[in-house]
């Protein structure tokens, strides 16, 4: 069974294309969400994600391309052990009897406090199993599309590139870099994207414009609803969907003091994130067309989850996707043409 074909149970198919928010450990709930999706006759066009968005999203567009249930995807993320996500270089181990001073090593020497292999490893071996290594693989025939033949990938992520300070998708803005789009690892894709700042070690990319360092995509858009939408005047094929780990109210939300250093860090992030979100995710259009999977009680940085925790954030999702099927049991209405004034790319 490919991508194309319906799922078993299904009373009819409605093609969509999924857009997952980036939130830590938080990123069960997009299964949740996309579970409820699936079991209403959804199939996944194409999928794009920014930080744990782009590791569920992968995982996703691996599983619909290889024909797999929805309910394997929920199986394989409950896989990822996020507590040895947190693994550190041999100098910082050699500091783990203070902890602090083992961060700080990492931040000054690796610009992280973790490595990530083992994120990155994860998803290797999980793509891997379902055919999928680099984005050759994801790479399909669809002439309907506004897009170029050579970007029809199945999956698409974000990224920060920090030395040129622009927000790129993976794998679409590669080929401007010098590097070969379809022969790159879509697990190194996904750890750039995953990659928190002073968390993670951010992903070294050597290009023609000298060595480029790729952070946490959420930096610049931790919600691309708009990226697989049409600018060239027609009309799109099929609607966007896509999952929040936010709610519409956040733009309304109390001030938190600034109490020290760690947290100036933390409110630079969070404030350069909503900067960039908050205006355009919160028109009509695009609230119509998202799922709030909002989670309660768990802060996206909890990577000792209990099982108990897991089991509540997919429960959160799939309550959320529940809900805005029985809002929109036949999609969200049809965005209307706009002609192309500029911007990222034509999609659709």
């Amino acid at each position: 069974m490919t991508s194309d074909t319906p799922s078993p149970g299904h009373a009819r198919e409605m093609r969509t294309d999924l857009v997952l928010e980036g939130g830590g450990v938080k990123g069960i709930a997009l299964v949740g969400a996309a579970s409820a999706l699936d079991e209403a006759g959804w199939r996944f066009a194409r999928v794009a994600g920014s930080s744990a968005g782009s590791l569920v999203g992968a995982v996703i567009a691996a599983m619909q391309q290889a024909g797999e249930p929805m309910t394997n995807v929920d199986e394989i993320v409950r896989t990822l052990d996020y507590r040895k996500m947190l693994d550190r270089r041999v100098g910082g181990r050699a500091l783990r009897w203070w902890p602090r001073a083992a961060d700080a090593w990492g931040v000054i020497f690796h610009l992280g406090m973790y490595r990530g292999h083992y994120m990155t490893q994860w998803v290797r071996g999980v793509l891997a199993d379902l055919g999928v290594r680099t984005f050759s693989d994801f790479a399909f025939d669809d002439p309907g599309s506004a897009l170029l033949p050579e970007q029809s990938f199945r999956l698409v992520v974000t990224a920060s590139d920090l030395a040129r300070q622009r927000l790129m998708f993976l794998p679409w803005d590669l080929s401007s870099y010098g590097v070969d789009a379809p022969g790159y690892p879509v697990s190194r894709a996904v750890r750039a994207s995953s990659a928190i700042p002073f968390m993670f070690e951010p992903v070294q990319l050597k290009s023609t414009f000298g060595m480029s360092t790729l952070a946490d995509g959420s930096l610049l858009r931790s919600y691309p609803i708009e990226v697989f939408d049409r600018h060239d005047g027609k009309p799109g094929r099929w609607p966007t969907v896509g999952i929040r780990l936010s709610s519409p109210s956040s733009e309304r939300a109390p001030a938190r003091p600034v109490t020290g250093p760690v947290s100036l860090i933390q409110s630079l992030i969070y404030t350069t994130v909503d900067s960039t979100q908050v205006r355009h995710v919160s028109e009509p259009v695009n609230v119509d067309r998202s799922i709030f999977a909002k989670p309660k009680g768990v802060r996206w940085t909890d990577f000792d989850l209990t099982d108990d925790q897991q089991q509540g954030l997919f429960d959160a999702g799939y309550a959320a996707g529940q809900k805005w099927v029985t809002k929109f049991p036949d999609g969200p209405a049809p965005r209307q043409p706009e002609p192309r004034h500029g911007g990222h790319i034509d999609v659709g």
